[in-house]
């Protein structure tokens, strides 16, 4: 069974990608820049986005870390008492709490949501806003640290009492007074070496950022290899933008639509902040960019990696009619996903489409060839 996650943009969202109002040029990793969002995060809109993701079929809603997003958790806590069914996957960064406190964040919010949280857990991003946020650890360190972090959530929800003496957490007689009503899968990505590893070892679902077919095979099978060999079985989340048209050519219009507006001095700011960061994930989709430049960004049928100029992280969209983006996503969970997450900008009208023209499709085209 196929899973959709889509994500609510708590830094802003936009009609466009990359505009810039005022004299600011701080890129955000979600929105292109805080000052390019015209439409603020207000509780009102990320409801709306929640309601509508519901309604639209979606299981799951992530909640971002990092880029001037709101707190994961407080939103999560808030969107919990306007909604009936949808998952809240929030986003936690081991540098900026004790895996204790977050446990018993976690738990509460899953009492009162009767088993609807879920967690994401979130090692890097870039370096000068990590160390502005007071976490200063170097690549590696972070990714041992996360390992500890993870392992003292995974005890906290299944033992009684335990001791830990870790490298970066020391717990005496550390315990769970309310256990989630479930164990809660950990979602984790990362394209490094170690970040596999730790995923490998300790992670329930390793998430992908959108790439080529080819790409996410092999992203997929190197994981799955590490798993195997630790007598382990993962699921698998990959995660596109979506830019849909009643036709192609007016998808691929609407697609140039968003970027039309990004300011130049933007996209060379961008250029440079991913030339001095870490992260392997966001250099490799920079890469796929750069490659296909003189090919107006196409990676592959219906794949465009346009907005990687003025996004980080996942900036890869499918782009084109209903029926074709539903086929490119059958052919990534032919390829081992279960678990889909979709979103493009504006947030919530794309939402909705997605939820309206996106994941009936997908569902009716998995039944027929189950049913062969």
């Amino acid at each position: 069974m196929v899973e959709f996650i889509t994500m609510a943009p708590t830094s802003g969202d936009s009609e466009y990608v990359g505009a810039v109002t005022g004299d600011s040029k701080n890129v955000n990793g979600w929105t292109g820049t805080s000052e390019g969002a015209d439409r603020k995060p207000t509780l009102k809109y990320i409801k709306a986005v929640a309601q509508a993701a519901e309604k639209g079929g979606f299981s799951t809603l992530l909640l971002p870390t990092g880029g001037n997003c709101l707190d994961s958790l407080v939103v999560a806590s808030h969107l919990a008492a306007y909604t009936e069914r949808i998952n809240y996957l929030f986003a936690v960064r081991p540098g900026f709490t004790a895996p204790a406190i977050f446990a018993n964040q976690f738990a509460t919010l899953d009492y009162w949501s009767k088993g609807r949280a879920q967690v994401n857990i979130v090692t890097g991003g870039s370096s000068k806003e990590l160390a502005s946020d007071g976490d200063t650890l170097e690549h590696s360190n972070r990714y041992h640290r996360t390992r500890e972090f993870i392992d003292v959530l995974n005890r906290l929800f299944t033992e009684d009492e335990f001791d830990y003496n870790g490298e970066f957490y020391q717990l005496k007689g550390a315990h769970l007074a309310r256990k989630p009503l479930q164990k809660p899968e950990i979602f984790f990505g990362g394209s490094s070496a170690i970040a596999k590893d730790v995923a490998s070892d300790l992670a329930d679902v390793y998430m992908l950022w959108g790439e080529t077919l080819e790409n996410t095979k092999q992203q997929i099978d190197e994981v799955k290899r590490l798993a195997e060999q630790k007598g382990r079985v993962l699921s698998y989340s990959v995660s596109f933008q979506v830019v849909l048209g009643e036709t192609e050519e007016q998808a691929w219009a609407n697609a140039e639509k968003l970027i039309s507006k990004a300011d130049p001095t933007l996209l060379t700011l961008k250029n440079e902040q991913m030339q001095k960061g870490e992260a392997v994930g966001v250099k490799r989709l920079h890469d796929l960019m750069a490659s296909t430049k003189e090919n107006n960004f196409v990676i592959a049928p219906n794949l465009w990696a346009g907005l990687t100029q003025v996004l980080s992280g996942n900036s890869i969209a499918l782009v084109g009619s209903a029926d074709q983006v539903a086929q490119r996503i059958v052919e990534y969970v032919e390829l081992g996903v279960d678990k889909i997450l979709l979103r493009g900008f504006p947030h919530l009208e794309t939402i909705e489409q997605v939820g309206e023209l996106i994941i009936p499709r997908v569902r009716a085209l998995l039944a027929n060839k189950q049913a062969v």
